[in-house]
């Protein structure tokens, strides 16, 4: 309850650093925030024109003409958001160094910005998802709802793991170069530009260990068939969320002090 105190007291040296970044990624760009939109689309736009039209790909059981695009954007919004936070999240004390020697404010103030930042840039792309969706008729919007659990899930997800990595990235600086490589192999193993049921029994099976297969299993269910996630598979993801975030924060106080004087 204190963090949520001092965290509450200084929302507004938060929201500005949310705003500052926000200002500064698209500074003296042209086409500014619509970066923002454009790289993330290229790519989904490639990933369909490949699987859907040069390789015929199609989901089993199903006959709509976007469902596959609907299946891959779906997989691409909630990779790009768990990438987005554990990445800023891995380099956010080392990037804020001066900060952190300069300024005394509750250290958990960063992990908030990078939060918050992931999931302005994420909003932006899902209201377009969102009108596709509806330009489409592909719109569960009963289903919507059931998102919101899910986001929490993973963001929790994310910044535990984003804060672990982060307070040994400041000893280990290979941790945020390995970490890096890692997510490029964990993109490819998880369900996001193939369906689960190409893969042979075996691999199929392993999915299962794999937490962000089952997060991203639990979107696609919502935005594609418009049904309830299986709430029950998605227990161990609670469970590693909630780990990762105190071993986050023991990690975090621990060494507080350490790290100012590493940095």
């Amino acid at each position: 309850m204190g963090a949520i105190r001092a965290l509450w007291a200084y929302r507004g040296f938060i929201l500005g650093n949310v705003k500052r970044e926000f200002q500064t990624k698209y500074r003296n760009s042209l086409l500014g925030a619509a970066w923002n939109i454009i790289n993330p689309l290229s790519m989904i736009l490639v990933y369909t024109v490949i699987f859907s039209n040069l390789m015929r790909a199609r989901l089993p059981g199903t006959q709509d003409p976007f469902s596959f695009s609907i299946y891959l954007c779906a997989g691409i919004l909630t990779w790009g958001l768990f990438a987005e936070i554990t990445n800023r999240a891995t380099g956010m004390f080392i990037e804020h160094a001066n900060l952190l020697k300069k300024l005394s404010f509750p250290r958990l103030c960063l992990p908030v910005v990078v939060v918050a930042n992931s999931l302005v840039n994420f909003g932006i792309l899902f209201g377009l998802f969102l009108i596709f969706l509806m330009a489409t008729g592909n719109l569960h919007a009963a289903a919507l709802p059931a998102m919101l659990p899910l986001l929490v899930l993973q963001v929790a997800f994310a910044i535990g793991m984003g804060i672990s990595l982060g307070v040994l990235n400041v000893f280990f600086r290979d941790v945020g170069q390995f970490f890096t490589l890692f997510l490029s192999f964990w993109f490819w193993f998880t369900p996001i530009v193939y369906p689960v049921g190409i893969l042979p029994e075996n691999v199929q099976s392993l999915m299962s260990y794999n937490p962000m297969a089952r997060l991203v299993h639990g979107y696609q269910q919502i935005l594609l068939r418009g049904e309830m996630p299986d709430w029950a598979s998605l227990l161990p993801v609670a469970v590693l969320a909630a780990l990762f975030c105190l071993y986050g924060l023991w990690q975090f106080r621990r060494h507080a002090g350490e790290m100012v004087d590493e940095l």
